[in-house]
């Protein structure tokens, strides 16, 4: 039965389903609401002391009373509603249908509908003020309202997504995109929203763009395509005029080389791309597999035994006080090329297993330069059931009953899975403690995480390769914590048979189980950083620092395999003289490089006899790289008393004192 109730007649319903909102999508409600008054009737049932439960339409009830706040209405408002006579759970299910069963507007349409408010005089302002939507939004639908016809049809039509509509209009000129839409129509490649904008805002391209490097000039001339050039112009900075032929052009060739590079790696597949890096988009439904380091030749391996041993050689000549300006000039060099080297020979292109090779891909990327460049990265893809595109076979019924069988789209199977997903995720969210383990649990499983199954969540969070692979420090305080750490997780639950009892067996886990998992999870995610000028350095680093109080001095010290070998011997003298001043600086002036090391070695140990404020001072010194900076340092007076208690007196351990170095108590919490 339809009637009109005062809007203070109307409560909440306990039994409604939708429990969160959206403040801005309220915002519009209410902005809504003011300018066109209650376009939809709210269903209630009859509740207590003559007051009716919303059981559909709480948003638009919280509206009004809003609206009436800011007297706009009055409080006894009348509004129409729908009065229900059934029982609760009636009025539970008709809840969520209203909720369930909503279709959300076509972009086209929208644009359609603001460019007419818009002819008809209404201003930008006033729409988005009515519709309680942002300026730049409403703008953004008139934008595609100019798209040419051809382009604004295939987003009505779901031709094109609303991400390459927005990259059409990246220009207003319709002929232009009408253009590109054409020629990308008829091409063979699947057009993304980059490449859409780069040849809709393109007029020309240098001919030092990648692109034109790939492609060649001469076989861009060859296939119709126009150079112009100026008087002064070069091959580099002359303008290719028809952007899309060369996306074409570029876009075959890639293709052609991802399948003679798939063909020589032995992989199942190689996807191109005209981009530097491989977007999200191109990776999507893919899962990285398993790869390692390729292990060294015995005569890459004998050929860095010869480049240490020339590199020691000129190290000697820079550490050499009577070398000439020459010598020492030639010196550096020949460092500098045996470090790039050096580099090359240990930057291990990654190997997969033989078995998974005829399952792998891997992507192709177009450098800067113009060269086509594999990315090290191998990819899976994931297995899904046959079918074409506009069909796919649906099988329900349990074993052992009838099946059942209905063909489906391919577009609805998407749109239900979006859905379902929507629905999940709004009870995960809802439900930190499950988030949180969910989280910790997807990327410690990643471990045992069978390739071939579907990952359940984005999460990704590995150990970094770091600038050299295969790198350990196993002779530093903190690295060997660090693995004791790692050794004394629960990991009980990986004996589960599969990915839902491994959960079920994580959460079943005490509470400070579950907190160490999410210390290492986390801690292992974080890239290698110094305390220098470059890439190398990362400021969040140094805050995180900060905050927690790292006494670096207390964990790592300079040992002559770690460090005073590997530097020239004025660098250690200036680390003697820091601490011990220009005497003790002076003592070991004449001292060989290598006895010179060992000695450091002795003195920032705490071994060496010299004075008690020396061997304080030592104990605490760290090169300034190894800081932290912000980070408080260790005061000499102090006594190490910054150093965590659990640390079992990590600067005694340097002397042999102890060898049992645990992390930090927080570490450990």
């Amino acid at each position: 039965m339809i009637k009109t109730i005062p809007l203070n007649k109307l409560v909440p319903s306990p039994r409604n389903v939708r429990r969160h909102n959206d403040p801005a999508a309220d915002a519009e409600l209410k902005a809504s609401i003011a300018a066109r008054g209650l376009l939809q009737n709210l269903i209630v049932r009859p509740g207590a002391k003559g007051k009716f439960e919303v059981e559909a339409g709480e948003r638009r009830r919280k509206a009004m009373l809003a609206l009436a706040d800011d007297k706009v209405l009055p409080k006894d408002h009348e509004v129409t509603c729908l009065v229900l006579e059934d029982t609760a759970e009636g009025a539970i299910e008709t809840s969520l249908a209203e909720n369930f069963h909503r279709l959300a507007m076509n972009p086209a349409d929208e644009a359609q509908a603001f460019a007419s408010l818009i002819e008809a005089g209404a201003s930008i302002e006033d729409v988005a003020r009515r519709f309680g939507l942002t300026v730049r939004f409403v703008e953004g639908r008139l934008r595609l309202a100019k798209l040419a016809p051809v382009v604004f049809e295939a987003l009505a039509s779901g031709e094109i997504t609303l991400d390459l509509a927005k990259a059409y209009g990246a220009t207003s000129d319709q002929a232009i995109q009408a253009r590109v839409f054409e020629q990308v129509s008829t091409g063979y490649y699947a057009p993304n929203p980059d490449s859409i904008r780069r040849m809709v805002l393109s007029g020309t391209v240098r001919g030092s763009d990648p692109r034109a490097r790939l492609v060649g000039r001469d076989a861009y001339i060859v296939a119709g395509g126009l150079i112009e050039r100026e008087l002064f112009d070069d091959e580099d900075s002359e303008a290719w005029a028809d952007v899309a032929l060369l996306e074409t052009l570029a876009a075959a060739k890639m293709e052609e080389q991802a399948k003679v590079l798939a063909e020589e790696q032995g992989l199942a597949w190689i996807k191109p791309t005209l981009d530097p890096y491989a977007s999200h988009d191109l990776i999507e439904g893919l899962v990285r597999l398993p790869a390692e380091p390729a292990p060294l030749t015995e005569a890459e391996l004998a050929r860095l035994d010869e480049l240490d041993n020339s590199y020691d050689e000129h190290a000697a000549i820079l550490e050499d006080e009577d070398s000439a300006e020459e010598a020492v000039a030639a010196a550096e060099a020949a460092i500098e090329a045996i470090e790039r080297e050096c580099q090359d020979i240990r930057a291990r292109p990654p190997v997969i297993a033989p078995e998974l090779k005829s399952e792998a891909g891997m992507i192709l990327v177009l450098s800067r330069d113009g060269t086509p460049v594999l990315q090290p990265v191998f990819y899976g893809e994931r297995e899904v059931d046959g079918g074409n595109d506009d069909a796919v076979e649906i099988v329900s019924g349990e074993a052992g009953e009838g099946k059942r069988r209905a063909a489906l789209s391919k577009r609805l199977i998407d749109e239900l899975a979006m859905q379902r997903r929507d629905v999940l995720a709004l009870h995960v969210a809802s439900d930190p403690g499950l988030a949180l383990d969910l989280m910790v649990f997807t990327l410690a499983d990643a471990d045992t995480l069978d390739y071939r199954a579907r990952s359940a969540t984005t999460l990704r969070g590995g150990t970094p390769a770091g600038p050299i692979i295969g790198f350990e420090a196993k002779d530093a305080a903190a690295s060997a914590s660090l693995a004791e750490f790692k050794s004394g997780l629960d990991e009980n639950w990986r004996g589960g048979a599969d990915v839902s009892e491994r959960f079920d067996r994580f959460r079943a886990l005490s509470d400070d189980a579950r907190a160490a998992w999410l210390g290492h999870v986390v801690g292992r995610t974080l890239e290698a950083s110094l305390n220098m000028a470059g890439e190398r350095r990362i400021d969040f680093h140094d805050h995180l620092a900060t905050l927690i109080g790292i006494d670096m001095a207390a964990w790592w010290r300079p040992t002559a395999a770690n460090y005073f070998d590997r530097v020239s011997k004025a660098v250690i003298l200036d680390a003697l003289a820091a601490v011990g001043g220009p005497d003790m600086s002076s003592r070991f002036v004449s001292v060989k490089k290598g006895d010179l090391a060992m000695s450091a070695e002795r003195v920032f140990g705490g071994t060496y006899i010299t004075e008690v404020e020396v061997r304080e001072r030592a104990l605490a010194w760290v090169p300034e790289v190894m800081r932290f900076a912000g980070a408080a340092t260790v005061e000499v007076e102090a006594d190490n008393a910054q150093i965590p208690e659990s640390t079992g007196e990590a600067v005694a351990s340097a002397e042999g004192a102890n060898d049992d170095n645990q992390p930090p108590r927080e570490l450990a919490a």
